[in-house]
């Protein structure tokens, strides 16, 4: 006859975990109390992992069972979108050493997913770090370890296996923080942040980048590289390190670490062997932290030599002819990134010499150019264009050279210096040559001031080069050509276009960039017609009767030169 088995009654040494399983006859009270020793000699004092790893229940028995003897809830952590979960709400180390996951918030309620729901201790830390009451929730063991894992335990780990350099930082006594922030400074030299951002940067520089964007959002946190003018992700370093990584440029950048409510700028220098390089930083507070974005700013790129940057020949002589010129106005425009500063550096290293004084106000100077005198505008010091300018005219200038002309009092300075002697180079962020032109007129400068001081203007785009090793001629329509505009004469023969394809050695097909350039002399005919107020099309009409090409021209001609694609022509001249 069957006898009804007796559960013995729990020892009263043995509580929480080990009491319940040994209550629901999941555990012998011998086994319970082995268990509970081996955890306590364990590091992490966990009964649940030792049970576990021991093989004496599985996981998703134990927390079947811990839900239904002490009436708490159950999920499936399979089951849960994790990049949805609330992120630090508790302090990761509390999370990894309790083996915690925060699953959610509701008033002053903070759901917790753990496998040991009555850990107390677990309980008063949680409730006085966030002044919130838990509540529990059960989830398995090992789905939780894994989460726990994933999730910013590994930060560290991810860090350092991404990071590792034999380079400096340039770091100065200058770079004091405030003392509200002193503790964030000691918190941002740790190690593998500092590692990851100079390996960010090496890699940048090794890939011939640009500029370097953090990003900061609500689940992730995305670094992307600009190459060949185009955005690349690089990689998502996990969302923790998102402020100390912030916070690690701005120190090195002489920033203030403790102001996160308005965008700053900075500059840092990077030691890479005997090389040095110049970064300009740029902070500004978006929904989910600062993004960062840093232009690398080569010096090399501003000792390239006039021939590297693609100009044609008639297109060359006509820019070396304006710059000897004693005096009058040269004038650089195109968007944001076109190579406006590289070109007028160039120009100005050619002149440069012992016999000239040269003197440049920018915004910031981006390239320090030795034996030219650099300014920085500092607009809350008063400090702008105009007012450098005007202290310029009084240091005996022969060449000045100004950022950009962004307002009346700026232009009417320079084109006075033009016409007293002077030679001024400066940028404006227009279209093409023709309608710099009435942009000028339209800021209010008398026409008689614009036709008696430009000399010449240059607009100019950056085009993808086609990689040497992997493009390919293109078969395209002859009418797809002409529509492109490309003359019918130019069609005959044997020539074909080139195509991008993509290998090992580009990206995506081009390597590199090329200037496209419409470079437009400003000859007695186009001043009668600056004089008379004609429009940016009658100039345009006359410069094209003069042989000017305009950019979709200029770029037509480096897709009969091979260095770039007819696609690539079409997007950056837009016409």
């Amino acid at each position: 006859m069957a006898t009804d088995t007796v559960v013995e009654p729990p020892p009263s040494s043995l509580t929480g975990v080990a009491k319940v399983l040994v209550s629901a006859g999941k555990l012998s009270q011998k086994a319970a109390e082995d268990f509970a020793k081996q955890a306590k000699g364990n590091d992490k004092g966990n009964f649940v992992s030792t049970v576990i790893g021991a093989g004496a229940l599985k996981s998703d028995d134990l927390a079947h069972t811990l839900a239904q003897a002490l009436a708490l809830p159950l999920i499936d952590l399979d089951a849960v979108d994790h990049t949805r979960l609330p992120k630090n709400l508790i302090d990761a180390k509390i999370a990894a050493q309790y083996h915690l996951l925060v699953l959610g918030k509701r008033g002053n309620r903070l759901f917790i997913g753990a496998s040991d729901p009555t850990n107390q201790e677990a309980a008063e830390r949680i409730k006085f770090a966030t002044q919130l009451s838990p509540e529990w929730v059960i989830v398995e063991h090992d789905k939780l370890a894994k989460q726990l894992e994933a999730a910013g335990a590994s930060a560290n780990e991810v860090l350092e296996s991404l990071a590792s350099a034999d380079f400096d930082f340039d770091v100065t006594d200058e770079e004091t923080a405030t003392a509200e922030a002193a503790d964030v400074v000691a918190e941002v030299e740790d190690a593998p942040v500092v590692r990851f951002l100079q390996k960010m940067l090496v890699d940048a520089i090794n890939l011939r980048a640009s500029d370097l964007h953090f990003e900061p959002y609500e689940y992730t946190y995305r670094v992307r590289f600009r190459v060949d003018g185009e955005l690349r992700e690089i990689t998502q370093p996990p969302v923790a390190i998102k402020d100390k990584l912030a916070s690690r440029i701005k120190v090195i950048s002489r920033m203030d670490i403790a102001e996160k409510r308005v965008p700053q700028d900075g500059r840092m220098k990077l030691k890479f062997g005997t090389r040095a390089i110049d970064f300009r930083v740029s902070t500004l507070p978006t929904l989910f932290g600062e993004k960062v974005v840093i232009r690398i700013l080569d010096p090399s790129s501003a000792k390239l030599g006039i021939e590297a940057l693609g100009y044609e020949k008639i297109e060359k002589d006509r820019l070396l002819l304006a710059i000897q010129r004693p005096y009058g106005m040269i004038l650089v425009t195109g968007p944001t990134g076109s190579g406006k500063t590289v070109s007028l550096y160039t120009c100005l290293n050619i002149l440069n010499q012992p016999g000239v004084n040269i003197a440049t106000v920018e915004d910031p100077a981006e390239i320090n150019l030795p034996g030219i005198n650099q300014v920085n505008v500092n607009d809350k010091a008063g400090l702008t264009f105009a007012a450098a300018l005007k202290s310029f005219l009084r240091q005996d200038p022969d060449i000045i050279m100004v950022g950009e002309i962004r307002d009346l009092e700026t232009a009417d300075i320079a084109i006075k210096a033009a016409q007293t002697g002077h030679m001024v180079m400066s940028t404006l962020h227009t279209n093409d040559a023709p309608t710099t032109l009435t942009r000028l007129l339209n800021m209010g400068v008398a026409p008689f001031n614009i036709a008696s001081s430009v000399l010449l203007i240059t607009a100019q785009r950056l085009a993808r080069k086609l990689c040497e090793n992997c493009k390919k001629p293109a078969d395209y329509p002859r009418e797809s050509l002409l529509k492109a505009g490309f003359k019918p004469e130019e069609l005959d023969g044997n020539w074909k276009p080139y195509r991008a394809v993509g290998c090992s050695a580009c990206n995506n097909g081009y390597r590199g960039r090329v200037g496209i350039y419409q470079v437009m002399p400003i000859t007695e005919a186009i001043q009668r017609i600056i004089l008379t107020e004609g429009t940016a099309l009658d100039i345009a009409k006359q410069a094209e009767a003069e042989g000017v090409r305009d950019l979709r021209q200029s770029g037509l001609v480096k897709v009969r030169l091979g260095a770039t694609s007819l696609e690539e022509v079409i997007t950056v001249t837009n016409e």
